[in-house]
């Protein structure tokens, strides 16, 4: 049911839907939005808008009785409405480069994924050729974090659903290189780091995929899938060059810091540096991505997970480090703003973590222009995160169709 009221009684904290005018003939961010004060209300009145819809469940205050309407008074509006078209059209032209920026990470994020697919690909029969290729698409990335002050994290929006080992590589590969960057890890640090995360799962090619795939494993599916450590060693020999710290990443990303770990089952600081880094990332991708995507938490679930229920297979500064760099409300993470919208976080920089930049979801607006909310505009703040599965269906495949978290950073300098 539509709740109507006239303009004359509005007053600032009155949720509105304006449904008269077009998007591009208002001065306003939004079509619904909480009024924040008088001088929006003169704005719409100058607009010639008599009456609009009002929603109770989102509004914080009510609107004025009848006998209480706001008496005639000198009309100011038109210089408010120059001022509120200027700063809309600024916010308009900085979605514009933030939807671009997003655009360009993903076709990066693509990029550098196939190009990890022709490297996994290589290892069996030009390994030397592969190590290069690897070196080659992890000092991108590293080139890029040098000297940054803060790191960018991209949520992208890859086309495929299917949970294939480049993506798991390229996801490990970035979330490693977030948390090294940010425990001050030098360059030289970054790009062994960068290179065993991307190789730390080659084994998993001599691993049939019904063990691989199979949650519920016997003990001997299990054994078979913990060899894939050891395949991984034995495909990485050829790689004459490759450097000790990035074999051991091969070698001891399922070391846990409690000692129960496979396959040599070491302990706290015996388990490698860059090591324990990787099994960081490593876990967090799977918890996200798994093989069935029904199984997925999401990215603010796989940090309370892995906190709460799995302190004990990791570094607990390195973890405490990476749940502060990755925040609250990582990329990916769906989240209801102080307003009652929904929407879903598609960057966050490591400088700002609780203002993150938010796709928001209007139905009324084709996905490919969904609007782009950036919270350090302080216009609105995010009242808490929410498991997808509590939110209309409708919404979650408009902010995630895919169902799949995957990242791409860069250096904010």
């Amino acid at each position: 049911m539509k709740h109507l009221v006239s303009v004359d009684r509005l007053q600032p904290g009155v949720f509105i839907s304006i449904t008269s005018v077009r998007w591009l003939d208002h001065p306003f961010l939004l079509n619904r939005f909480r009024l924040a004060d008088h001088e929006q209300i003169r704005v719409l009145r100058s607009l010639g808008v008599k009456e609009v819809e009002w929603d109770p469940a989102r509004s914080s205050a009510q609107p004025l009785p009848e006998a209480q309407s706001v008496e005639a008074e000198e009309d100011f509006s038109a210089t408010a409405m120059a001022s509120m078209l200027d700063s809309k059209r600024e916010r308009t032209e900085r979605i514009r480069q933030q939807r671009e920026s997003l655009a360009r990470c993903e076709r990066l994020y693509e990029q550098e994924a196939n190009g990890v697919q022709g490297i996994l690909q290589q290892l069996g029969s030009r390994p030397a050729e592969a190590h290069a290729h690897a070196r080659a698409a992890v000092g991108r990335l590293v080139n890029g974090l040098v000297g940054a002050q803060s790191v960018a994290i991209h949520l992208v929006n890859m086309k495929s659903k299917e949970v294939g080992a480049a993506q798991h590589a390229m996801n490990v590969t970035v979330l490693s290189l977030l948390l090294g960057k940010e425990a001050g890890l030098d360059e030289e640090q970054l790009r062994q780091l960068g290179l065993g995360a991307l190789f730390h799962d080659i084994g998993k090619v001599d691993v049939p995929a019904r063990v691989l795939r199979n949650p519920q494993r016997s003990p001997a599916e299990e054994q078979f899938y913990q060899a894939h450590v050891g395949y991984g060693i034995k495909h990485a020999a050829p790689m004459s060059d490759m450097a000790t710290p990035a074999r051991n990443i091969i070698a001891c990303h399922h070391e846990h810091w409690d000692g129960s770990g496979f396959p040599n089952r070491l302990a706290a600081a015996r388990i490698p540096l860059l090591a324990r880094m990787a099994a960081i990332a490593n876990r967090y991708d799977n918890l996200c991505n798994p093989f069935d995507l029904a199984q997925a938490r999401t990215p603010s679930e796989a940090v309370a997970h892995m906190f709460r229920h799995e302190a004990g297979h990791f570094d607990p500064e390195l973890l405490q480090l990476f749940v502060k760099t990755v925040g609250v409300y990582p990329p990916g993470c769906f989240v209801v703003l102080d307003d009652g919208s929904v929407g879903l976080v598609v960057e966050a920089n490591t400088a700002d973590l609780l203002r993150p930049l938010i796709m928001l979801y209007d139905p009324d607006v084709p996905r490919n222009e969904a609007l782009l909310i950036d919270l350090a505009d302080g216009a609105l703040k995010i009242e808490s995160a929410v498991n997808p599965g509590k939110l209309p269906l409708a919404a979650v495949e408009y902010l995630a169709p895919r169902g799949r978290v995957d990242y791409y950073i860069e250096g904010v300098h």
